[in-house]
C-alpha cells in the first residue's frame, strides 16, 4: 500500500473528510468521519498510520503482527501503529482501516450514524 491508495480508500468510505488539523504537526493527514477520527499517517514518509481497534483484539494484533506497534500519541488500549514495511499484505491493512472506521461510525450518536447511513440513498 502508498499513500494515494492509503488515502484513496479512506476517501471513499462514507461521510469521510482529510485535514492536516495539528499546527505543530503539519504532516499529520488525518481521517475522519463525521467529525470523528479514524486514522492518521505522516505525509512525508507515510511509514506508518494509526488505527482504531477494538480493546479485546489490541494485544492480539501486536502479538500477531510485528509491524502492530503500540502508537505515539494514541491511547494505548484503543490504537495502534501499523507500520508499512510490506509484512503485512495490504488486504489485510485495508481490513484494519475498514474495522478502525467501523468501530468510529458505532460511537457516533445515532442520529448521526442514521444521516450517515441515508447520505447516499438521497
Amino acid at each position: 500500500m502508498n499513500i494515494e491508495e492509503y488515502r484513496f480508500f479512506c476517501l471513499s468510505q462514507k461521510g469521510v473528510t482529510e485535514s492536516i488539523p495539528f499546527p505543530k504537526l503539519p504532516n499529520v493527514l488525518v481521517f475522519k468521519v463525521k467529525g470523528k477520527m479514524f486514522t492518521a499517517t505522516d505525509i512525508t514518509t507515510f511509514a506508518s498510520f494509526s488505527i482504531k481497534c477494538k480493546p479485546e483484539t489490541v494485544d492480539e494484533l501486536r502479538a500477531t503482527y510485528d509491524a502492530v506497534q503500540e502508537p505515539s500519541y494514541f491511547s494505548k488500549k484503543h490504537w495502534c501503529r501499523v507500520v508499512v514495511d510490506g509484512s503485512i499484505p495490504n488486504k489485510i491493512l485495508y481490513e484494519f482501516l475498514e474495522t478502525s472506521y467501523r468501530l468510529t461510525v458505532a460511537n457516533l450518536p445515532k442520529k448521526i450514524r442514521l444521516e450517515l447511513e441515508n447520505e447516499n440513498d438521497m
